[in-house]
């Protein structure tokens, strides 16, 4: 109650005055009552919230003004009467004390409002923050370094580490781990089995994938009978676990020593939202590193592959220069020039090959007994006289008809068991194969070396060795020729007619030698060129490639295109007309892509219906591509081929050099690539092979790998779709539907590798380990009343012995037969219609069910229907998306199925049902049974074995 105030205007205009400078209801409240004292009213000021009741104790009261902040009221409680005219006055001072408590009320709303715009403000800098650490090249701790100063930037976060859960090793390890009061912290590279952590704060957020929050002694009570506390003790603790694909893969944690220092709601959901964030800031940092692994990986292949292939590249250049020097040893040997000059031009030849500084030929001379040395060239024994057969080197290599490759220590030895002497200057290296024709060692071709840098190995031995060959039949021949001359020359003298008859001799002598020459060329020509259209072939091709990629290297100015050309249904049209037709076709088809180009351009054949072009000259791939509508404009006229009109199209595929190719046979590969594009395309048409298609191929090949060794390691699951009834919901069976648990892309559907595995063939391979898993897993999955469906593709019903094969299974894993059912398609009941029926009907006599799976998308063929043991029917989800509307097609086609179905005493079962009218549209049309994602979606068995299931018999 307010004492009576002195009555005055000024006291009246100052408490206004001060009303309006009021930072607070208190302020209100009490200028309020100063007002009231002022107009003589005799009473109190009360707050009352607005769903109170008046109070009854007092006289009366009276609403002054209304607080929106706080929801309440604030009365006067009067004693007594009020004075005359006191009424209107606290009406008016009431909308004044109302006035000031809304600008108060919205004054605090938008300091609110402020606080929490920095507040989010603050917490975006911070997930920018996080995000920009996954790109930064800092390594693991400097990151987690840079995300605790970040995560304290928004709270408490003295204390904090970061545990990481490996499930492959059940152990956890601590990347990061700051505590003030911990005096032993893990090391970031140590991993801790789980196991020692047990029921620790930890372990339960680890095991339990919820956020954890509170002090020790509130933990102990949530985790009764499950906490061990680990470390120090600490005032608060708040931990959020890190989770990845709905699995937890670690966890963020901060606590607190202090006693003024708890953590709120508030808290935990902003170190939850930052914990998404940081798991994607470490998953693109892990990626990140994988990718760099991988990156060194496929370099240190790539390194060894291009030292494999200069290897190569350097047997290939010494194999052209031995073959160089066979042929011009050959050449000389057919040359009209004298030995001298032979002698001297297989020097440097040999040169060429290897070491030949010092060179002699030894020559035997059976006459006289002696050894000759028709030519020597040598730094110290710049002469070589004949002589009698003595004990050297030479005289040895005559005596056993076999090389010697010699160093000091080899000669020292071979003269101290007496098989040779000295004879000349003595070399560091020796190295002599002998001269054979006749089958008799005639002479020896010797090389030496004075000095240390220059050796020969076994390497040298074989190829002088090789070479000596050719030597020895060059120098039969020039010998040969030497007496044919020599004895022309003598009988010339003695006789004519002896004279014509060697003439003659000599004549058929070079009509031989020419005819080989002819016959040798024309084998090479055979060899480089296809035998049906006279056109290049693949080794030609492949050379020409090589050159314009040689010249493309040096100047990359330097285009060129290949273009990969196959014909479109030749195999038709070689089946239809005969071979003899389609080989004129292929004649006639080379001539017209001949037709289409330059002279400097290169068709091949390449085998079969598929020719290839260089087309060089080329800027770009739009110039390449005028080539290929040149081109197939041209093969799209008809041909006249005897009586007959053929027509045909082509499919090309072209591909343009670029830095990584390093082999014709790449190039040709891209293109090859590429023309199975325009196929797929449509066909008639061109495409240009580019990084799509590469990325494509490698990710194939890569795919092809994943699933043989996803094979070999067991990584395709089913899972498993309840099958309901849809009046109340009770599960009467499943459905197995194949998975694959990729080891680094995660959970795979069937649609994303499918098609690559029916390629490969694997498919089956994978199909029969799922159903040596359902086998396993049915009768605990469905009890003494339910049934699992296994799908069977057409492939299978291509083995005669698949029902066998699945009776044994069955009986191996003790599964009674009625607990399986197969579902196949009206594809597959098309395909061997007689052993398909065989295999059904095995089966159905088993008790095994049989279902047909998408019924009304393939024929819908009615005569099947009782041909085959069906029992239930599948109506495809295409049917059931459309459900709903009434008066719709789909919802009569279900409802004449359900009639079909109910004739022939077949069951019905609708997949895909997502909403409930759906449901409701199909029990209206007495179908009973269905699957979707209204019910349940696929599951490993584990997770439906965890729940409570009844099963309805169907």
């Amino acid at each position: 109650m307010y004492p009576p105030p002195e009555p005055g205007s000024a006291a009246l205009h100052a408490a206004v005055e001060g009303l309006f400078r009021a930072g607070d209801a208190a302020a209100v409240m009490e200028i309020c009552g100063t007002m009231i004292r002022a107009l003589g009213v005799r009473g109190s000021l009360v707050w009352r919230q607005l769903e109170a009741p008046a109070d009854p104790l007092l006289p009366g009261q009276l609403a002054l003004a209304e607080d929106p902040q706080c929801q309440r009221l604030l009365a006067v409680a009067t004693e007594g009467p009020l004075p005359a005219g006191a009424a209107e006055e606290i009406a008016w001072l009431g909308r004044m004390a109302a006035s000031r408590l809304r600008q108060l009320a919205e004054t605090s709303r938008l300091y609110e409002a402020i606080s929490r715009l920095a507040m989010a403000e603050r917490l975006q800098r911070a997930l920018y923050a996080i995000a920009d650490q996954a790109s930064t090249e800092h390594n693991m701790a400097e990151m987690m370094h840079a995300l605790h100063g970040i995560l304290g930037s928004l709270m408490y976060a003295e204390n904090f580490y970061v545990a990481l859960y490996d499930p492959a090793t059940d152990s956890v390890r601590f990347p990061y781990y700051v505590d003030t009061m911990d005096k032993d912290p893990p090391l970031p590279d140590q991993s801790v089995p789980l196991q020692d952590m047990r029921h620790s704060l930890t372990w339960n957020l680890l095991q339990s994938g919820q956020p954890i929050m509170g002090s020790v002694e509130e933990l102990s009570r949530q985790f009764a009978g499950q906490f061990v506390l680990l470390g120090p003790v600490c005032e608060d603790w708040l931990g959020v676990p890190l989770q990845r694909d709905g699995r937890v893969v670690g966890g963020i944690v901060v606590q607190s020593y202090r006693e003024d220092t708890h953590y709120t709601e508030h808290d935990r959901e902003l170190l939850s939202y930052v914990a998404k964030h940081v798991q994607t800031a470490l998953e693109r940092r892990e990626a990140h590193a994988e990718l760099e692994r991988r990156v060194a990986s496929r370099t240190a292949a790539l390194r060894e592959a291009n030292r494999v292939l200069r290897q190569q590249v350097l047997q290939r250049q010494r194999g052209e220069r031995l073959q160089a020097a066979l042929f011009r040893i050959a050449e000389l040997a057919n040359a009209s020039e004298s030995l001298d000059n032979f002698y001297a031009a297989v020097h440097r030849v040999i040169g060429g090959l290897l070491y030949a500084r010092n060179f002699y030929i030894a020559l035997l001379d059976e006459e006289p007994n002696q050894l000759t040395f028709p030519y020597s060239v040598d730094e110290f024994d710049t002469v070589r006289l004949p002589r009698s057969h003595g004990r050297g080197l030479t005289e040895y290599v005559l005596r056993h008809g076999k090389p010697l490759l010699a160093s000091p220590d080899d000669i020292d030895r071979l003269a101290r068991q007496g098989e040779i002497g000295h004879h000349g200057s003595r070399s560091v290296c020796w190295l002599g194969v002998p001269l054979i024709w006749g089958e008799r060692a005639m002479g020896v071709l010797a090389v030496q070396s004075y000095s240390p840098e220059h050796t020969y190995d076994v390497r040298d031995q074989e190829l002088l060795t090789f070479v000596s060959y050719h030597v020895a039949n060059a120098l039969q021949r020039k010998h040969t020729t030497e007496s044919l001359k020599q004895a022309y020359a003598s009988l010339e003298r003695r006789v004519t007619e002896r004279t014509r008859a060697l003439a003659l001799a000599n004549r058929d002598l070079r009509e031989q030698i020419a005819e080989r020459e002819r016959v040798e060329r024309r084998l090479k020509y055979e060899t480089l060129h296809d035998s049906l259209t006279g056109l290049p072939n693949r080794t030609l091709l492949l050379q020409r490639l090589e050159q314009a990629l040689q010249r493309y290297h040096g100047n990359p100015n330097d285009m060129f295109a290949v273009l990969f050309i196959d014909l479109d249904r030749f195999k038709v049209i070689n089946d239809s007309v005969g071979h003899l037709v389609g080989d004129d076709l292929l004649f006639q088809v080379g001539g017209r892509i001949r037709a289409c180009l330059k002279t400097r351009d290169v068709v091949a054949r390449l085998g079969g219906d598929e020719f290839a072009v260089l087309a060089e000259g080329i800027t770009d791939y739009r110039m390449a591509l005028v080539i290929a509508e040149r081109i197939i404009a041209e093969l799209q006229t008809p041909f006249r081929l005897g009586a007959k009109e053929i027509f045909t199209s082509a499919s090309i595929g072209i591909a343009l050099p670029g830095p990584h190719y390093q082999r014709p046979e790449e190039l040709l590969r891209d293109a090859d690539a590429a023309m199975y594009r325009a196929k797929d395309e449509g066909r008639h048409r061109a495409a240009v092979f580019d990084d799509r298609l590469r990325r494509e191929a490698l990710s194939l090949l890569e795919m092809e790998g994943d699933l043989r060794r996803a094979l070999s390691r067991n990584e395709f699951v089913p899972f498993y779709q309840p099958i309901v009834s849809l009046e109340d919901g009770r599960t009467v069976g499943y459905e197995a539907l194949l998975r694959w648990r990729h080891p680094d892309r995660g959970l795979l559907t069937p649609s994303d590798f499918l098609a690559v595995a029916e390629e490969s063939g694997c498919s089956e391979s994978i199909d029969w380990q799922i159903f040596e898993q359902v086998c396993a897993q049915a009768e605990a999955l469905t009890g003494s009343d339910g049934f699992v469906s296994i799908n069977v593709s057409g492939r299978h019903f291509r083995s005669p012995d698949l029902d066998r094969r699945l009776l044994d299974l069955l009986a191996a894993h003790r599964l009674p037969t009625r607990c399986l059912r197969i579902e196949v398609t009206e594809r597959a009941l098309l395909e061997n219609a007689s052993q398909v029926k065989r295999i059904l009907e095995n089966l159905r006599d088993h008790d095994v069910g049989i279902a047909l799976d998408d019924f009304g998308t393939g024929y819908s063929s009615l005569s099947y229907l009782h041909q085959y043991p069906i029992s239930t029917l599948k109506v495809d989800r295409s049917f059931i998306t459309e459900l709903p509307r009434e008066g719709g097609h789909s919802l009569a086609v279900v409802r004449a199925i359900q009639v079909l179905a109910d004739s022939l005493q077949m069951q019905v079962i609708a997949e895909g049902i997502e909403q409930e009218n759906q449901r409701d549209a199909l029990l209206r049309v007495g179908c009973r049974y269905g699957q979707g994602f209204l019910f349940a979606t696929p599951h490993a068995a584990d997770v439906w074995l965890q729940r409570e299931y009844h099963f309805a018999l169907p």
